[in-house]
């Protein structure tokens, strides 16, 4: 059982840290954060709930690896606006009988990777749940004044990339939703257990005015395509056999499931992004492998087919999507 509210509360204070920055003028402690966005820039906000059952397991997951998996939705959020994060929100409901020591590891995770990026936990609130655990994270950043960049940027002729590789996520949820749990190594698969959120890399391709458009891919590719290719009016070809998922091939045996992990598995929280023709853009960013993918089309069809065109078929949208059974 937690500890009562008021010392729980005093107890996360005390594992945030200082909860006073360049951005944060007050954090915990008082009614309402005081937070400091640069002169010349414009605030980005971005919220994500985690629940247990639909964002994970305490069977499958340790208690650090949820706290951290819960940061990192939205610091990819950030990241896809080529954003720098400032400060965390944190909202934590628990169950009555969830031990101290589960509420203790969630925080390590949570405040292990905001140190990593500067971020403070500046805020939240805590309650009883009748059932599970609910994480309501809220992330705020900055950008320089008009240079987010949005989904809403892509041109036809655009080359389509993605970050580091797809898939590996999905593939790992797989092998725990057929009772592979005992042997799935948090180790051997830190892609699943502890995604990493591409900040600098999205800060990069601001700064060199290298992407048009972005998006993280959160609930799968042919989701978070179709939701950039809407924002810009255009359509998307997808080279199905340049879509990298070396390591989500190192865990399966069969391709064809495979490839549809990686297109549509989601949780994989690397950047779609889309760049002109011509443009300068580094294989590799940050230490990532920047890999291109596809084309944008004047057509508004997303349609998956390999780079000697053999066959061209429609690309589903099949990724996570609440409330769509």
């Amino acid at each position: 059982m937690p500890i009562p509210e008021r010392k729980l509360i005093a107890g996360i204070k005390r594992m945030a840290g200082s909860t006073r920055s360049k951005g944060v003028l007050q954090g915990i402690g008082d009614d309402c954060a005081r937070l400091y966005i640069p002169n010349g820039h414009e605030m980005l906000v971005t919220t994500d709930f985690s629940l247990e059952g639909v964002h994970f397991r305490q069977k499958w997951h340790p208690a650090e690896s949820v706290g951290h998996r819960c940061l990192t939705r939205g610091l990819s959020d950030i990241a896809a606006m080529g954003g720098m994060p400032i400060a965390a929100f944190l909202s934590l409901a628990l169950p009555k009988d969830i031990p101290q020591s589960w509420v203790n590891g969630f925080m390590r995770g949570f405040q292990k990777l905001a140190r990593r990026y500067g971020v403070i936990l500046a805020g939240g609130d805590t309650a009883q749940s009748p059932s599970g655990v609910l994480a309501d994270v809220t992330v705020v950043g900055s950008v320089p004044r008009g240079t987010s960049v949005m989904r809403s940027g892509a041109w036809p002729g655009d080359i389509l990339y993605v970050t580091g590789e797809l898939g590996a996520s999905a593939a790992t949820l797989q092998n725990l939703m057929r009772g592979g749990a005992k042997k799935t190594s948090v180790l051997r698969h830190k892609e699943h257990f502890y995604p990493e959120p591409r900040i600098k890399i999205g800060q990069y391709l601001r700064e060199k005015k290298i992407a048009h458009s972005m998006i993280d891919v959160s609930d799968g590719l042919s989701v978070d395509v179709a939701h950039l290719c809407e924002e810009s009016g255009v359509g998307a070809m997808i080279l199905a056999d340049r879509v990298p998922m070396k390591r989500a091939l190192m865990m399966s045996q069969n391709k064809k499931p495979t490839l549809h992990a990686a297109l549509h598995g989601g949780e994989d929280y690397e950047l779609l992004f889309t760049a002109r023709e011509n443009a300068r853009v580094p294989n590799r960013i940050a230490g990532v492998a920047i890999t291109p993918i596809g084309i944008i089309t004047k057509s508004k069809n997303i349609s998956l087919t390999d780079s000697m065109l053999r066959t061209i078929e429609p690309l589903e949208a099949k990724g996570w999507e609440h409330f769509n059974g």
